[in-house]
């Protein structure tokens, strides 16, 4: 559905954009992740064809961005970070405007509108000022508007900001479901937005992709291998001596003292390494108790931590 081919972008000397390609598949939700000023809404300005890549281009639907950018414009529902929202207006009729300037009109208009007044939660502020709602209710009605003409590709840039959890659920929840249907890109620098909802994550640093994968391949490929926590009956000096000199193991980290002895390291080993007998081995021979040993799920946070570290560190070498 959505393909991006070596798009780079500048602002005078400034390369917010640096040879990026991806692409995503048909009624998936992609997670562009990025720290603020990593190039994500210059990316999604390109995509909406808002703005002209210095080089490179994207399509969607079959349809070159650059060279098409009124069909481009039909198939796509943009709500940008700052909803452009007209606050002399009622909820009620920036709708009914919006639907008409995306060519909507008679029954098919008030179909339109009574499904995001329903989906998007925005019943309670129908008839009020834009200027009287609330920040939350803002997000929705500027969903309201990216939705209202049923498009193929919603593309959403900071689409939780400022909603309140129990909103957050529900447009969680409105999102799975219209990826039922749509394909779905939407930027942030949240975490737990993207562990969320995207089956599939871009994480951009500098204008560069740093990663691209699932959030289990993304993780993988930051932790290297397999990860378990080991809780013993035993001294923290005693654990860290005898595991620390074994070739299994490729990382040890103390995780803290739990009460009545116990003791908690966090072990890493690359895949293949034969870590768990080996541990079996040591704690028979040792006659330490244990209490738990638990396979860590993969955890995004460290990995986009330590992708950012990698890539600033691969940054100093080439200066």
């Amino acid at each position: 559905m959505i393909e991006v081919r070596s798009v780079s972008m500048n602002y005078g000397r400034t390369r917010a954009l640096d040879d990026v390609s991806f692409t995503t598949e048909e009624n998936k939700i992609l997670g562009l992740l990025g720290p603020n000023g990593a190039g994500k809404t210059t990316l999604i300005r390109i995509l909406t064809s808002y703005l002209y890549p210095a080089s490179g281009t994207a399509i969607i639907n079959d349809i070159d961005v650059t060279q098409d950018p009124l069909r481009v414009r039909k198939l796509i529902g943009y709500m940008p970070e700052s909803v452009p929202l007209y606050d002399d207006m009622m909820v009620d009729e920036y709708l009914i405007f919006i639907g008409r300037a995306r060519g909507l009109f008679g029954d098919e208009l008030d179909r339109r509108l009574e499904w995001v007044k329903r989906e998007c939660g925005i019943k309670p502020i129908w008839k009020h000022g834009i200027s009287e709602i609330s920040k939350g209710y803002r997000q929705r009605v500027g969903l309201a508007q990216a939705l209202i003409h049923d498009p193929q590709v919603l593309i959403l840039d900071e689409p939780m900001t400022g909603l309140d959890p129990l909103q957050i659920i529900s447009i969680r929840d409105l999102i799975h479901r219209l990826a039922k249907e749509k394909t779905i890109i939407f930027s942030t620098h949240i975490l737990q937005e993207v562990e969320a909802l995207a089956d599939r994550i871009v994480i951009l640093n500098d204008g560069r992709i740093i990663a691209d994968g699932t959030r289990l391949e993304i993780t993988q490929m930051a932790t290297k291998g397999e990860r378990f926590t080991l809780v013993v009956k035993a001294k923290e000096d005693d654990v860290r001596y005898a595991l620390e000199k074994e070739e299994v193991v490729d990382e040890l980290r103390f995780a803290g003292s739990e009460g009545g002895g116990y003791v908690s390291f966090l072990i890493r080993s690359e895949a293949g390494k034969p870590l768990i007998s080996r541990l079996n081995e040591i704690i028979n021979e040792k006659g330490w108790h244990i209490r738990e040993l638990r396979r860590e799920k993969a955890n995004l946070e460290e990995a986009f931590i330590w992708l950012l570290t990698r890539d600033s560190n691969r940054r100093k070498k080439e200066v």
